[in-house]
């Protein structure tokens, strides 16, 4: 059968995982009746629940006679790990680009690898039947991206579709019969060049492991392309690492190709098909499974180094163990480990302590999906603010930057820049109209200046700014970047919080608790109105007498309290405090002091 490999790429929201739905639908994939969810590629439970694609998945479908490979790409730079090594399994990229928005950040962070592996481009417009969409101005700026980014002759001269992933069509042209998505099937079949490994089939077998997986009763699964020779069940190969170490041999057990949603087992594997092999102990991501007459390895691509790192500790909070059965040090480090062997953009190194790592990643948000799959297994986390990393070139210090793409009202625009621009330490890039009163923004900002400023955008713009962020280089340090100005209100007591202690509480800030919330010495219940920290007791009930007067018995209404995501109080905490996370609760507090230190750094009410 005829076969292409090629990959979808879009930005966080593009409707990427919508038209794969399509893609799967029109080509038989399903059955007439068979009931497949929405977004059918997510299928993890933080995917579905975030609406974002985390990580790479392969399926598969057949269009007359050819078998066309689709692998789903993760949208957003955090989870970058994934397409550096994806892409070197595909042949040629669809690159599906909101015919309102354009061209976003994410786009252009994966498409600059596509375009470095020479892989030729089809262009998708999408939401073209959007009220706002501009599909004529999305291709320009398109164009203009493919040559920002270095793009050969052959790469520019791409062609493009006008597309409804919703509605499930695309067409060469905006006022096209909008029937179905055959043009588009058509297009990748004509442009999309067959994979080249196909002449290589008389060739000993040679594998590059992309992703690695793992099932409950085969054990280890390594997914790759086939790039020379077959691969049957029973063969003996070998496992050798990146820089030509062998690792292991072994005896192949299974081996799956991707039909429509599903695997299907086969027993034969052939150059150029993109399968899943099992059997393996040891071999992982980036090592090159082949034949035992195989010396050298197949070139992995390098991956971009981790930019942000966090500190995991174990829980030793006095409400530790309550919720969770995992709170070891020992159960969290080989948890993390697991994590590093899986997604080689986590980098983990053990404190001298033993009771602590440090956990190197893209940022935030990577984090904060880690910690949440974490805390959803039963773990007891503390959590450390996130720390920029620092490298050293010819005796200087650099740290990371990031292009920042914001789009926002025009009557905040003001108030946004002046904020990435001044205490932040960014650089204004770039400022133009983007719609009817919207203004769109580009800056190259510190990492360090992003770290817990989305909070603060949302307040700024009243939650109508769009902002994305994407890795762009590194610069001179440029020097000390101010954190959170408000203090916090720490709890001096243990126990249970009580409604009249938080009402009276109120008028020194804003609760993060609400009665009845268990709290204990050192747990931060809220944000000071001031710019000192401020320990207070979140226990003092009112005081009773036989004796009535006026207002003794008012009611006490209490504000609603503020409720911290998982990324929202990571970004929130200062140096000296931590996240506790638990399965169920997510709780700020400062990191244990001894009682004349805390005398010393706190004023008591």
């Amino acid at each position: 059968m005829d076969l292409r490999n090629i990959a979808i790429i879009a930005h966080v929201d593009h409707g990427k995982t919508t038209l794969v739905d399509e893609l799967l639908k029109q080509s038989g994939a399903f059955r007439e009746n068979q009931a497949v969810a929405e977004r059918a590629m997510d299928s993890n439970d933080l995917e579905r629940e975030r609406g974002i694609t985390i990580l790479a998945k392969a399926t598969s479908v057949e269009w007359k006679g050819t078998r066309i490979n689709i692998v789903d790409t993760p949208g957003h730079a955090d989870f970058g790990g994934e397409v550096e090594r994806i892409l070197s399994m595909v042949d040629g990229v669809v690159l599906l680009v909101d015919a309102a928005e354009g061209p976003m950040p994410q786009t252009k962070f994966v498409t600059s690898k596509a375009l470095a592996l020479g892989l030729r481009p089809i262009v998708v417009l999408n939401k073209v039947d959007k009220p706002d969409a501009e599909p004529d101005r999305a291709l320009d700026e398109c164009f203009d991206l493919f040559a920002n980014l270095g793009a050969d002759e052959d790469q520019l001269d791409f062609p493009h579709l006008y597309a409804s992933g919703r509605s499930g069509w695309a067409d060469a042209e905006l006022d096209g019969p909008r029937k179905n998505l055959d043009a588009l099937f058509q297009l990748v079949v004509n442009h999309v060049p067959a994979p080249r490994q196909i002449k290589h089939q008389d060739e000993p077998f040679r594998m590059l492991a992309t992703t690695l997986g793992s099932d409950p009763f085969v054990g280890r699964i390594l997914t790759g392309r086939v790039e020379s020779g077959r691969a049957k069940v029973g063969a003996s190969v070998q496992a050798i690492s990146r820089v030509g170490q062998k690792i292991e041999q072994f005896r192949i057990t299974k081996i799956q190709a991707f039909r429509g949603l599903g695997q299907q087992d086969i027993d034969e594997a052939v150059a150029g098909d993109i399968v899943s092999l099992a059997g393996m102990s040891k071999a992982t991501v980036s090592d090159t499974i082949c034949a035992l007459a195989v010396e050298e390895p197949l070139e992995a691509q390098p991956i971009d180094p981790p930019t942000i790192t966090v500190t995991f500790g174990i829980n030793d909070s006095p409400l530790a163990g309550r919720d969770g059965k995992k709170v070891q040090s020992r159960v969290i480090r080989e948890r993390l480990l697991k994590e590093a062997e899986s997604n080689v953009a986590i980098r983990i190194k053990d404190t001298p302590g033993g009771e602590a790592f440090e956990v190197s990643g893209r940022g935030e948000l990577q984090m904060g999906v880690l910690i949440e799959n974490m805390r959803r297994e039963g773990f007891e986390l503390s959590i450390s603010r996130p720390q920029v990393i620092l490298r050293e070139e010819d005796g200087q210090k650099l740290e990371p930057v990031e292009e920042v793409t914001i789009d926002v009202d025009d009557d905040y625009t003001g108030a946004v820049i002046e904020k990435i621009t001044g205490a932040r330490k960014g650089e204004l890039a770039e400022m133009k109209p983007a719609g009817v009163g919207k203004t769109r923004i580009i800056a190259h900002v510190p990492s360090r200046g992003l770290i817990g400023y989305h909070g603060e955008f949302l307040t700024d713009t009243r939650g109508t700014g769009v902002l994305n962020r994407v890795f762009h280089g590194w610069t001179p340090h440029k020097g000390a970047i101010p954190g959170r100005r408000a203090g916090v209100l720490i709890s001096m007591e243990d126990g249970e919080a009580v409604a009249y202690a938080l009402w009276n509480l109120e008028e020194r800030g804003r609760m993060f608790i609400s009665p009845q919330e268990k709290v204990y010495q050192g747990m931060i219940i809220g944000e000071h109105s001031r710019e000192n920290d401020l320990e207070v007791n979140p226990l003092k009930g009112k005081k009773l007498t036989n004796v009535r007067a006026s207002g003794t018995d008012e009611a006490v209404r209490l504000t609603p309290p503020i409720t911290l995501s998982l990324e929202e109080a990571i970004a929130y905490i200062n140096d000296d405090e931590l996240v506790e996370v638990t399965p169920n609760a997510i709780r700020l507090r400062k990191r244990y002091l001894d009682p004349h230190e805390r005398k010393r750094m706190s004023k008591t009410l």
